[in-house]
């Protein structure tokens, strides 16, 4: 098998790579990265003929069409596909509290990064996930992302970012249903994580609902491995049960 980890610096991304060559089911894992971490890099020095690492910045798809071009160069299909590139904060962003918080520029990079560029990554995999055997095209998306089950307000940009992702999502599994029924793709709600993008909001998380990466990537890894074709265009939580939109 033969694995796509796209926003494998650090986190939850980083974590499925590192799963992925713990495991002698994947032949090649790919990884790409907009500023790959020591840890990515160590693990590249470990295994240098079965992660290649590729560079892309997923707000620009002139990046990510190379990248595909990297990718036909060393394969014609992959088994596995996870987006797991997101924003919640950086110094000078923030969720917004209130509507007196929204600025267009924050809005516009929320859905770019968390949105737009699954949606492109998907606009040219289609050839590399079509093929006799089931394949997955996964994205990390949040269940704060669920129209239905907001009761906080507040985090528009995340939220309607990930609301976002969600409907790309249904819609790429309608069209792929069509021309490649092997494709399954799905949503997954990974729980809190101890990551450097929900750090500031650790405080409030009773312990035992934050989550390590090698714990929330074991999860999802068990949800993939039970999906079936019927469940593509869905939204799943970590324990594999099926979340409203």
């Amino acid at each position: 098998m033969e694995a796509l980890v796209i926003g494998a610096g650090r986190g939850i991304g980083l974590e499925f790579v590192r799963q992925y060559l713990a495991s002698d089911l994947y032949q090649r894992v790919y990884g790409t990265y907009r500023q790959p971490s020591a840890d990515l890099l160590a693990l590249q020095a470990r295994y240098p003929d079965r992660l290649q690492l590729i560079p892309v910045d997923v707000t620009q798809e002139a990046q990510i069409t190379a990248a595909i071009a990297t990718l036909k160069a060393q394969t014609s299909r992959l088994d596995e596909v996870i987006y797991c590139v997101g924003l919640l904060h950086h110094q000078t962003l923030q969720p917004e509290k209130s509507l007196r918080h929204i600025q267009t520029e924050n809005l516009l990079t929320y859905f770019q990064v968390n949105a737009i560029g699954a949606v492109l990554w998907a606009k040219h995999l289609l050839p590399f996930l079509r093929h006799p055997e089931p394949a997955i095209f996964a994205a990390i998306s949040a269940k704060v992302g669920s129209i239905e089950d907001n009761r906080l307000g507040g985090w528009y940009g995340y939220r309607a970012s990930k609301a976002a992702l969600n409907m790309f999502l249904k819609n790429i599994a309608i069209e792929w249903s069509r021309v490649a029924p092997n494709i399954i793709v799905a949503a997954l709600h990974p729980g809190t994580t101890a990551t450097d993008l929900s750090q500031p909001f650790q405080k409030n998380v009773p312990p035992e609902k934050l989550f390590s990466p090698a714990r929330t990537v074991s999860q999802l890894r068990q949800v993939i491995a039970n999906l079936h074709p019927q469940d593509t265009g869905k939204f799943f939580n970590w324990d594999g049960e099926p979340l409203p939109w």
